[in-house]
């Protein structure tokens, strides 16, 4: 299997459980945040995003202006919150918690969109 087409299927994936699973229980949204103050924890999420994401850059580092970039970016952005987690723990759960919930639910919309794009394009359900 292609990597590209392996990485369209698991971020698709990704976004679209995640979307449900806090659409249908918003106090994970909550739990989440809260469980950032446990230092066992905030390691733990960062060293799988650390891997995760570089997993992903060192797979797929694919600069190009076109749905791949899309997956270069998933990647790099999991990478980096990751070392800042991991680096900056205090800083950036302050950072996370002066969000609004109302605005998480809406990035985690764009997240369903984004998700069922990258689904779309891994199993040609549309054509385009």
């Amino acid at each position: 299997m292609d990597m590209s087409l392996f990485l369209f299927k698991f971020w698709g994936w990704y976004c679209v459980i995640f979307f449900f699973v806090l659409s249908f229980n918003p106090k994970r949204i909550r739990q989440i945040v809260d469980d950032l103050q446990d230092q066992k924890f905030t390691i733990l999420i960062s060293f799988i995003a650390i891997i995760i994401g570089l997993i992903n850059v060192l797979l797929h580092n694919v600069w190009e202006a076109n749905i791949s970039l899309l997956i270069t970016l998933f990647g790099w952005a999991a990478l980096l919150k990751g070392i800042l987690l991991f680096t900056y723990p205090k800083l950036i759960v302050k950072w996370i918690t002066l969000f609004n919930i109302k605005f998480v639910q809406v990035l985690y919309i764009l997240l369903l969109f984004i998700g069922i794009f990258l689904l779309n394009k891994a199993y040609g359900i549309v054509l385009y």
